[in-house]
């Protein structure tokens, strides 16, 4: 093995799907794992949820983040019983191939039930039960006791990995605080994003033009809060636009209102064009733990808006490269627009750090070097 390098051979395991397949969390997996290979590691792809064993699975992930259809106290207690099967299935599957590292891309097949047969697990997460917990709004349909259950399964399965590797900082430094965990057991490596390239041509920040882009889940990525601020900020900028790409159950938030354009889903390229166009991204998103969609635009030298919570501050550097809203509230959401549109040179000077941030900070290359070298 090369001086200082992890492993030579690892299984990249998910839940969610193929973790070898561009559509799945985002494309991170697949993305780390040919990074991975770049680096001369022989990478295979572990699906751990299975097929019957996978709604479990997933409905514990939205509880765990608060996106989707509450589920009962009753419930998330009996779907602890998926997770130790996912975490058998992985094992099995690890003797099989004979393999004896497994990069884990969330805690939901953890823990590891093989550690006695040499297997090292090690985790690449954006984000944590107790986190999650800060900017819920469904902790009331949830009892303490399955609260804390969770709670435990999460210590149990993150003190159960040889290493975690976060996306932010501020979740490295929330899992040594919270959870305890050893300083030099988690280290925070970043992400990378997906096709859109750098944009270094001229750019009209006079024009009002705002995007917002969610491919699902459009009232937790603040679509909904975004389209009443955007009507209380038109009022005083008429000339105000909005675009907004989500996907088609999505269209119905945004219809009927002058200067709001609903896209389907798009191509990158005119995706790409959306961006470049745009003088702000406003994405509020309310429990987002980290938020590609804010690394992309400000790749395309648009400026960012969202809340101050979880990564975003992080990825602005405390607001340098956008502007941080302390309320999931549409009156200030509105100011906050406001405030940004009128200052076209301070948009296209934040526009520029931004990018230069983006570049020198965040890339796949440099998280699987991270993840493969420490």
């Amino acid at each position: 093995m090369m001086p200082g390098k992890r492993f030579e051979r690892v299984a990249v395991s998910s839940i969610f799907g193929d973790p070898m397949d561009r559509h799945t969390w985002s494309a991170a997996p697949c993305n780390v794992a040919l990074c991975l290979q770049k680096l001369g590691i022989a990478v295979e792809g572990i699906h751990s949820g299975g097929t019957r064993g996978e709604r479990s699975l997933l409905a514990l992930h939205y509880m765990m983040t608060g996106y989707g259809r509450p589920h009962s106290s009753e419930a998330v207690l009996r779907l602890a019983s998926a997770r130790r099967k996912a975490a058998e299935r992985l094992a099995e599957t690890a003797r099989r191939r004979r393999i004896r590292h497994i990069l884990h891309t969330g805690t939901l097949d953890l823990p590891p039930v093989d550690i006695a047969d040499g297997v090292k697990h090690y985790l690449y997460c954006d984000h944590s039960w107790a986190l999650s917990l800060q900017h819920r709004t469904d902790l009331s349909d949830y009892s303490r006791r399955a609260i804390d259950s969770f709670e435990d399964s999460e210590r149990a399965a993150l003190e159960s990995v040889e290493h975690v590797f976060t996306f932010g900082a501020y979740v490295r430094d929330h899992l040594i605080g919270h959870y305890g965990l050893a300083p030099g057991k988690v280290t925070a490596v970043g992400s990378g994003m997906g096709q859109i390239e750098p944009y270094d041509q001229p750019k009209d920040y006079t024009r009002p033009h705002l995007l917002f882009v969610a491919k699902h889940l459009f009232g937790a990525k603040g679509g909904n809060l975004l389209v009443d601020a955007f009507r209380i900020a038109q009022r005083e900028r008429p000339d105000l636009a909005l675009n907004i790409v989500g996907d088609p159950a999505s269209a119905s938030h945004a219809s009927a209102h002058p200067g709001i354009h609903f896209h389907a889903h798009l191509p990158w390229r005119e995706l790409q064009r959306l961006y470049r166009i745009s003088s702000l991204l406003v994405q509020p998103m309310l429990n987002d733990p980290w938020g590609q969609v804010y690394l992309e635009a400000m790749l395309s030298r648009t400026p960012v808006v969202g809340l101050r919570r979880n990564g975003l501050p992080e990825i602005t550097e405390g607001g340098q490269h956008g502007f941080l809203v302390d309320e999931a509230d549409p009156h200030a959401l509105a100011a906050t627009i406001l405030n940004a549109l009128s200052d076209p040179q301070r948009l296209e000077t934040m526009g520029w750090y931004g990018q230069q941030h983006v570049l020198q900070s965040y890339s796949w290359d440099a998280v699987a070097n991270r993840i493969a070298f420490g």
